[in-house]
């Protein structure tokens, strides 16, 4: 199985990187590179996710020092402990979800806002919850600056993601960016019939990147690869993490 790190900060010149004001010329130059180099020659094959990385501005939801390693090949600091998850797993995490575009879909940790912006293109309607209150507050000015909120598609949340959201429940698709120690059983309630959880489980060093499909109300659960991620805080998180 491949291993995936969503977890180490990415540095730059001797841990801290030269502030950088990219042309959308660079911008766009990096993310077809990225698309062709870190997805495709991985095997994300759908798309409409494709299509969605490769015309996401990546750059913009990283702090302005980090902005010139924005689509390389690691996850990058957005501070609080946090991070925007590598290229390529944001890619197949979202592909894990199949969506076609008339789906619900819960995110919990919205951290930067870039994943949101991705599955906002590929959804109906995206709920994603913060639990951090700083990272949610940089999160919706960042997105409302960007479009991406403002519409009915993206609804931001500050709160326990790790409880789902059940006011806005049932949703076709769930998908965690942090590690869990087991699934909490609210998400399967949570969703549909069919349903799509998308989640990583494991310890706090290494996790696998599970695939949970709802199927006669039981999890049919399918390990995608190998991860790391932040834990999932809150009451079905990680305590004290």
């Amino acid at each position: 199985m491949k291993f995936f790190s969503s977890i180490r900060p990415a540095k730059g010149n001797g841990g801290k990187a030269a502030s950088f004001a990219p042309t959308l010329e660079w911008a766009a130059e990096q993310r077809q590179a990225m698309v062709a180099r870190q997805l495709r020659r991985r095997r994300i094959r759908d798309e409409r996710v494709l299509q969605a990385m490769g015309e996401v501005p990546r750059h913009e939801y990283v702090p302005s020092e980090h902005r010139r390693i924005a689509y390389e090949d690691h996850p990058v600091s957005i501070g609080q402990g946090q991070t925007i998850s590598q290229p390529y797993m944001v890619a197949a995490m979202t592909e894990a979800l199949e969506l076609r575009g008339t789906e619900r879909v819960l995110e919990v940790g919205t951290g930067s806002g870039y994943q949101a912006a991705i599955l906002a293109r590929l959804a109906a309607r995206v709920y994603t919850m913060e639990r951090d209150p700083e990272l949610f507050r940089l999160a919706g000015e960042r997105l409302e600056r960007l479009g991406v909120t403002g519409g009915d598609t993206v609804v931001l949340l500050h709160g326990d993601g790790s409880e789902g959201y059940p006011p806005a429940a049932p949703y076709d698709g769930i998908l965690v960016a942090a590690a869990a120690p087991r699934v909490p059983d609210c998400f399967l309630e949570q969703l549909v019939e069919g349903g799509r959880l998308v989640i990583p489980v494991g310890s706090l060093d290494q996790q696998e990147f599970r695939q949970v499909r709802k199927c006669q109300g039981k999890p049919v659960s399918r390990v995608l690869g190998h991860c790391r991620f932040v834990p999932l805080k809150g009451r079905h998180g990680w305590e004290n993490a």
